[in-house]
């Protein structure tokens, strides 16, 4: 790798025409010959095969997320180098080249669709440069074009060196009417909250893939500080709702792991006022479970 090709490379990554994105670029430059090495290592292995030069064509930012504090608080180089390593090792060894790509490539992997007074509300696997601060997959609940939720994660080792998938991001609408519509998603998944449909739709998705284990980002794990308000509030309490969630607390105390199978009350748990809404929503999620794992089945080699 020459100045040449690591100039060409941020010029993919950052829009020039933009200030603050010029200055990016040369900072990326700056730091791939302050890590020559590791960028040699890094090119290296997106070199090794056809499917993951193409990767690396499509979505070049492969060579800057190692180099800047993304994924989880005190991260390092080595760490996000072989996270988007095992990351990428894992999905091509289970989805087909042409489904990867294309999800890199910007293009929705429907998991799942109903419709909500006229527009189709889906869930899917979908992925852009946008969310690489946090991730590097994303099932999202849409309505219409529009995001309503997201999970944002990825997939390595654990600790234990068994396969494992990491929230690094849940995310919520971003609409002038977001509470009505929400509520209205709510009231038709039978009083089932939309932020814990979009997590039991990554536990399906990360489980039907092969994972063992399920782990998700603290408060204090978060990379950054855009989830804390200016009076320090949190806007989102991410260790609150993986604890909701079943989800524990690991000797990390930048992680939470929780359950790969969201536990489900049985009848004699559930007030008799309101067993016919649960049977009506317990009926929803085995549509969604049994649609998702026909999806991956499609998209597994």
């Amino acid at each position: 790798m020459s100045v040449e090709s690591f100039t060409s490379l941020g010029k993919k990554i950052y829009n020039m025409s933009n200030p603050r994105e010029a200055r990016r670029c040369a900072v990326f430059v700056a730091r791939c010959w302050l890590n020559y090495g590791r960028m040699k290592k890094i090119d290296a292995f997106y070199q090794q095969n056809e499917m993951r030069r193409e990767l690396a064509e499509i979505y070049p930012f492969v060579y800057e997320q190692p180099q800047r504090a993304f994924f989880y608080n005190k991260s390092n180089f080595a760490e996000r180098m072989r996270l988007l390593q095992e990351h990428f090792t894992f999905l091509e060894q289970k989805i087909r080249p042409e489904v990867l790509l294309d999800i890199y490539r910007e293009n929705d992997q429907i998991l799942w669709e109903n419709e909500h007074e006229g527009e189709p509300l889906r869930l899917v696997i979908y992925y852009e440069p946008g969310q690489r601060k946090e991730g590097l997959l994303s099932v999202i609940l849409r309505l219409g074009e529009k995001p309503l939720y997201q999970m944002i994660f990825w997939i390595q080792k654990d600790p234990q060196g068994e396969w494992a998938a990491y929230i690094g991001a849940m995310q919520g609408p971003n609409m002038d009417n977001a509470k009505d519509v929400i509520k209205k998603i709510t009231k038709q998944c039978h009083a089932y909250r939309t932020k814990n449909l979009i997590l039991h739709a990554t536990q399906e998705v990360v489980r039907n893939l092969g994972v063992k284990h399920l782990y998700a980002v603290t408060n204090y794990g978060y990379y950054a500080n855009n989830h804390v308000r200016m009076d320090r509030k949190l806007k989102t309490d991410f260790s609150e709702f993986w604890q909701e969630s079943g989800g524990t607390a690991c000797g990390d105390e930048r992680f939470y792991e929780l359950p790969l199978v969201e536990y489900r009350k049985t009848m004699d748990e559930v007030p008799t006022r309101k067993r016919a809404v649960y049977r009506r929503r317990f009926a929803l999620l085995d549509e969604i479970d049994q649609s998702i794992a026909e999806a991956i089945r499609k998209m597994r080699i």
